[in-house]
Formats: C-alpha cells, structure tokens, sequence
C-alpha cells in the first residue's frame, strides 16, 4: 500500500518510477502474501499514474505492474478487470496520451493472456478499426496491432468477418507507422505471420493487397533491413500456404520482379555480403540480410509450385544474371539454381541438368571469386539433391573440385568452406568411382591436416576425410596410419580452441570404424573407447558428448568385448544426457509465485496460465539427447546378438505405451500440420518405427486402419501440408 501511495502521489518522477519498479517486482514475487482488499485495491491505484505521467520508462513499469495484477486476479474479478480496461478506453478516446497507455495496458494483458477477452472480441475489433484510421496517432495504432496479432489465434467464425474488414486499414496503418517508428512497424508485421499460422482463410480476399504491400517494402532500400527481412518472411509464408492463390492471382511475376534486384544487389562499397567475408560461412544462421531472405522466397517457391509454371517465368531472369557483367548479378543467378535443386529436383533431373551444370562448371572458372564462390555453392547443392545423376558428370566435375583442393592456403577461408561443401556432397556418392581421385585428395587432405595452420581448414579436412571414407570404404586403408596419428593428436589437444576440430574428429572416427574393416579398426577400439570417456570426463559439452556416443555405437559394431568393461561408465553417462533438463527452456512470460511458497489458499492461484508451455526444442542438448537415444539402441541391439554386452530387456508394456504416444503423435502432425517439410520428416520417422517394431505397433485396435487413412489422404492431398 505505501509502494502504490509512492506513485500516486509524491511529485518526485524519479521516485515514483523507483516505486512503480519495486510494486512490479513485489507482485511478481509476492502475490499469494497481498490481502485480496489490497489486490483489489491496486489494480485501481496503479492506473491511475499513466494518465498523467510523462516519462516512457514509468508508464512502462507502471503498466507492466497492472498487466501483472491482472494475471494474478481470481477469474471473478479478472472478468471486471477486462471490463474496467474497455471502459477506461472508451472514455479516453479524446485523450490520446491517455487512450495510448489503455492500449499499452491491454496489449500487455491480451498478450499474456488472451482468452478470458475472447467474449469481447467483436467490441475490441470495432475498436481496432476506429484506432486503424487515428492515422496521426503512430503510438495507438502500434499497441492495437499488437494486441490484434495476440488475439488472433483466438478469433473464431462469428469475429471473421470482423477482422477480415480490417485488414485494407492495416495495410495502410502499416505503411503510416512505417514513416514513425520503423522499429515499431517491424514488430508490428508479425501481424501477417500470426494470421497466416491461425487463420489464413481471413487474409485470402486480401492476398493480393499484402503481397504488393510487402514487395514496396522489400524494394525499398532505405528501409531496415529488419522490416525488408519482415516483409519477405512474409511473401514466403504466403507462398508456402497459398502457392495456388498466388498463381491465379498472377503474382508470381510482380514477386520475381522485386526479389531479383534484391537478390542481385551489390554490398555497399568497401563491403561484401556476409557469406563471401574472410571467415564467412553458408550455414550461418546469423546471416538475415534481405538479399538472403529475397533466396528463401525463390527456395520456397520451388518447393510448394508446379516447376513448368515457375521455371517459365523465372529462368529468363536468371539468364539475365548470368549473363550480366555485374559480378553480383551473375552471382544471384546461380544462387537462383542453388535453390531450386530441392524443391525441383526432378524435372532438372529429367530436363535441365546437363545444361545447368555446364553453367555452373563455367563459373568455376568466373574471373570474379564472389560467383566462383556461388558456383561451388550451387554444385554443392546439386550434388545433395540431384543424386544419382549428378555423379554421372565424375569426369568432368572432380578435376574442378580437385584444382581447388590445390590452392587451400591461398583462398579465404569462406570461400574454401564452400569447396569442401561441394566436393563432400559430391564424393559421398562416387561409391568406388573415387579410386582414381583418392592418392590426390588423401594427398591434399593429410597435407591440410599436417601443414595448415589455420583451425578451420583442418576441421574441413577432417570432414573431408569422412566423406571419403563413406565412398571408398576399404579402400582407404592405405592412408588410415596418418589420418589416426592426426586425429589422436588432435582429441588429446586440451585447448579451448580445439573444441570444434575435435567434435568433427570424433564424428570421423565413427565414420571410419563403420567403413574401414574391422580387421583394420579392431586394434584401435579399446583406445577409441578410453578416448572418448577421457574427454566425456574432462570437457563439458553437449557436442562433444553427442559425437562420443556416436563414436562408442560405430565401436560397438567393429569390437563390442572392447566395450563392455566400459559400459557401465557408458550407459550412465548416455543416461544422464537423457534426464538432463540443460536446453530444456520452457517459455514462461511471468514466473509469478515463490517456489517455496505451499499457501493452500486456491483463492490466490492465478487461472491464467497457458496449459500449453511452449520448450525449446532445436540446440546442441536436444542434439545429444537424440544422439544418445541411438547410440543406447543400437549398443542394446547388438546385446541380443553378442553375450558380452549385457543391458536388461526393454519391458513389452514399456513399449506399447511408447507406441501408444508416438503414433498418435505421428498421425495428427500428418493431419494437421501446415509445413509440408515437417509433414515429410513425420513420415520418414513413422515408416523407420513401423520397420523396427513390425507387428508391436499395430497392435492397438484400428491403428493400421488410422495409419492406413493417413497414407491415403497424404497420396490423395487431403491432408493441411499440401493443400495451397
């Protein structure tokens, strides 16, 4: 109470806004402890400063304090809660400085919680398209979009129409805070994403008017490269859901028009784009630049439209490209081919792969290093998707890669990566066809491995040696003594720095012990497996340890009485990977009571938070928990086969239950989710757990039936992933 008398009335801003922090941080910690008269008493205390404060940073705290009470109400007074908001903003609409906090406030309460406002949806959306046309007012229109993209999932049929009617106003809103806070604007077009992923059939009628909206902003190059990344995302995720639409709309051409500039603009000068700098690398997620996303868009098109229908619209743009004399315009022509290699793998197969890859064998030889650059880029994406018949083309393909092996010193590391990048994907499917070329890359590999000084050269040598190995199996054994000696050397180097080199060391190693022979590999396994637990005990890394499990199942297979003094140590440590909870991050907006707090009052527990927490799900922890799950099967596989690895027996029950979970699982996500890559991923993993488990996973009453049905809604496109 004396906290909320502080900001209420003493004239001292600064302490005031001390206060409203402390109120803030108090109701965050502390609810359960407040009186419920002085809960309700403080939701009225804490609106009453916005009004007339004039410092941003304490309308903040004082807001984020009300949104916080809010949350902690009981439901009966949580529902006049919302209702007091309404009315605050009904009678403020003549006072902007004060209707902006109302907004500000219900932006932050819908935000963390949107559904108890579900019953006044339709009175906030004539709200909304009252705030939309304040086009003087930046500020409101900014937290009512924020507060529409919070609703949004929420929406059903009887709001439709509502928020349909609502999206020419906010276009043009857009476009107005676009001038004003270009920040804002930015945040502000996640708008489009969240009525895309909840309920696209709203933005159907006006597909046409975002599109050409989100093309000025691409095209506009004094604009951030944050909104322009926005307003791309955007057009790609329209074409992902929409592709059809987009065609007979006859959008497709106005969309290649725009992203092709973008695509092939030159770096400021004295700059380059991030992918061609001295330590650049492809596969830098950091990388958000428009001229990347302008790709995305090309990719995305690739993988959801009829190529006939694509490639006749785009390919005379990309021989525009190529044929430029602007070295950055060449370049985005074939990083227009690079992208298409997924998503139209076979109608180039069939087609066009003969006359593509002598373009791009042409501009490995480009007098300009950033479109030989793009040219390995590209020949390392068509030989990951245009196998096999991209490795008919060994001839002509493998002295190029070989005459760039030739000079690893001399060329920027960046540039380099993608060579390797290219002649790895290319190699991996040779088979024996590499015999001719092995003395020469075994040659040029040891010789980076032994000579370079440079870190990352030695890590892409060690990958190298990998793909190799997948290739030529026994066939390398003449050149295992020194790849060994190098890659002991290296996973015994205790130097930070090591770290990377030494995860790829150990992710080759496995891939040797797999290829070489057993014969040959068998007399190093005691000393691989000591190896690994030596680094397992000595560095702690989720990659590191991922590659060691990988490295102690590639053993298992080779010589498995190597193993078993060891598995106790082994099988421990996979396990605790397993229960670990590091990279397990749940999401949570508010972490409102104290753990030690066991009040059994239930007046006090706030009803509002999401049954659904959201986790993290892709980093280097899930990445060894994965890892660890393969290892432990096949070690435990081998068990049945070999007396000297004992692991006790996986209980049938255990494994109905798990069967229980994980198909269900499997068939909604191929009903109901909307990324067709997804949906392919899920099905790749239903069919590899119906190989394994055979009969055990159907035996469930009408599950062949249920997995029957989806097969035939997915070859019948019934399904949400391929229906646009």
């Amino acid at each position: 109470a004396l906290i909320s008398a502080f900001i209420v009335f003493l004239p001292s801003l600064q302490i005031r806004q001390s206060a409203a922090v402390m109120l803030r941080m108090r109701v965050k910690k502390h609810w359960k402890k407040i009186s419920l008269d002085h809960r309700e008493r403080l939701a009225a205390l804490c609106l009453i400063p916005p009004q007339s404060a004039i410092a941003k940073s304490f309308v903040l705290d004082s807001v984020d304090g009300c949104s916080l009470i809010g949350q902690n109400m009981h439901r009966s007074k949580y529902f006049e809660y919302i209702l007091f908001i309404l009315g605050t903003l009904s009678q403020s609409l003549k006072y902007p400085c004060l209707f902006q906090v109302g907004l500000l406030l219900l932006s932050k309460v819908v935000e963390s919680n949107p559904e108890p406002f579900k019953p006044h949806y339709r009175q906030l959306l004539q709200l909304f398209g009252t705030v939309l046309q304040d086009l003087d007012n930046p500020t409101a229109m900014y937290y009512c979009i924020l507060t529409l993209t919070a609703m949004t999932a929420y929406t059903g049929t009887e709001e439709m129409n509502l928020m349909r009617a609502l999206i020419p106003r906010l276009i043009i809103a857009l476009k107005h805070l676009i001038k004003a806070d270009q920040g804002q604007a930015s945040d502000a077009m996640e708008v489009f994403d969240e009525l895309m992923e909840s309920e696209v059939s709203i933005i159907v009628p006006h597909i046409a008017e975002i599109v050409h909206f989100c093309l000025e902003v691409s095209a506009d190059t004094t604009l951030t490269d944050s909104l322009r990344v926005k307003a791309l995302s955007c057009i790609a995720f329209l074409i992902r859901l929409k592709s059809k639409t987009v065609l007979k709309q006859k959008l497709l051409n106005p969309i290649l028009q725009t992203v092709f500039p973008v695509l092939s603009a030159a770096p400021p000068p004295g700059e380059e784009d991030p992918e061609d700098e001295e330590n650049g690398d492809e596969g830098d997620t950091d990388n958000e630049s428009p001229k990347h996303f302008a790709a995305q868009v090309i990719d995305t098109m690739a993988l959801h439209m009829p190529p006939e229908k694509l490639f006749q619209q785009l390919m005379p743009l990309t021989q525009v490209c190529l044929a430029s004399e602007n070295p950055y315009e060449r370049k985005a022509g074939l990083m227009c081919m690079a992208v298409l290699a997924e998503g139209c793998a076979d109608h180039i197969r069939t087609k066009l792969l003969s006359s593509m890859l002598q373009t791009v064998c042409q501009s490995l030889s480009d007098n300009n290093q950033v479109v030989r650059s793009a040219g390995l880029f590209a020949l390392g994406q068509f030989s990951e998707h245009l196998q096999p018949e991209v490795s008919k083309y060994c001839a002509e393909l493998m002295p190029l890669l070989l005459g760039y092996m030739s000079a690893l010193n001399q060329a920027k590391i960046g540039h380099i990566t993608k060579a390797f990048y290219a002649l790895e994907n290319f190699m991996e499917n040779l088979g024996s066809e590499i015999e001719p070329y092995l003395p020469t890359l075994m040659e040029t590999m040891l010789s980076a491995l032994s000579n370079a000084e440079n870190l990352k050269l030695k890590e892409l040598a060690v990958s190298a040696i990998g793909a190799i190995a997948n290739a030529a199996k026994e066939k390398l054994v003449p050149y295992f003594p020194p790849v060994i000696e190098s890659l002991k050397g290296f996973l015994t180097d205790t130097r930070d720095e090591m770290r990377a080199l030494q995860t790829q060391a150990l992710d080759t190693l496995s891939v040797l012990a797999r290829t070489i022979g057993k014969d040959v590999f068998s007399p190093l396994a005691a000393e691989c497996v000591q190896l690994g637990l030596n680094l397992t005990n000595a560095i702690d890394d989720p990659d590191l340890r991922r590659c060691t499990y990988s490295l102690f199942s590639a053993v298992s297979t080779v010589s498995p009485d190597c193993l078993s003094p060891h598995l106790t140590a082994i099988t421990t440590i996979m396990l605790l990977s397993l229960k670990s909870t590091e990279g397990v991050t749940e999401d949570k907006t508010f972490v409102l009571l104290d753990d030690d707090d066991d009040d059994d009052d239930m007046e006090g527990i706030p009803f509002v938070l999401s049954p659904f927490p959201r986790f993290s799900v892709e980093n280097a922890y899930i990445d060894e928990k994965e890892d660890a799950c393969d290892a432990l099967g096949e070690i435990s596989g081998l068990s049945k086969k070999n007396n000297t690895i004992k692991l006790p027996s996986i209980r049938p029950s255990a494994m109905q239950k798990l069967l229980g979970v994980v198909l269900p699982s499997f068939l909604e996500a191929v009903r109901g989710e909307r990324e067709r890559q997804v949906v392919m991923g899920v099905l790749e993993a239903m069919n590899a757990v119906l190989k394994a488990c055979q009969g055990e996973a159907l035996q469930s009453p009408g599950r062949l039936q249920e997995i029957s049905q989806a097969i035939r809604d997915v070859l019948k496109k019934r399904v949400i992933g391929d229906t646009s």
